[in-house]
């Protein structure tokens, strides 16, 4: 069964940071995506980063540029989003979200993934 693990949420200053987990298992695909989606109140989601397990290609949405990174521990099945120089624009609840690569086309930035996991509050003062 697929899960997906969030973890590394909380409460930081503007200009702080944090980093966040995301725990996989039971992905058997031979290739997939894992993303971070947010949440925040009374605005559509967001997909803020994916990567692509296979050659390991990112995407970052406008807002994040430059200040998020996202990345894998292979070893460890984990997938991490750095955020720094973070803003109150930036709260939400984040989730780790992923799907199958089929025939090269993956889910970020074109479709919602299938898989979820529970979320993680992040929250930005001023």
């Amino acid at each position: 069964e697929e899960q997906l693990v969030e973890s590394g949420g909380g409460l930081v200053q503007a200009g702080g940071s944090l980093r966040l987990s995301c725990a996989i298992s039971g992905f058997t695909f031979d290739d997939y995506e894992i993303g971070w989606i947010r949440q925040a109140p009374g605005k559509d989601q967001e997909e803020v980063s994916c990567i692509r397990m296979s050659d390991r290609s990112t995407s970052y949405a406008d807002s994040v540029k430059g200040r998020f990174t996202i990345s894998r521990d292979s070893a460890k099945n984990i997938v991490y989003l750095q955020m720094n120089s973070l803003t109150p624009e930036d709260t939400g609840v984040y989730y780790c979200a992923g799907d199958i690569v089929l025939y090269g086309n993956g889910w970020c930035s074109r479709e919602l993934p299938s898989y979820w996991g529970q979320g993680t509050q992040v929250t930005v003062s001023s």
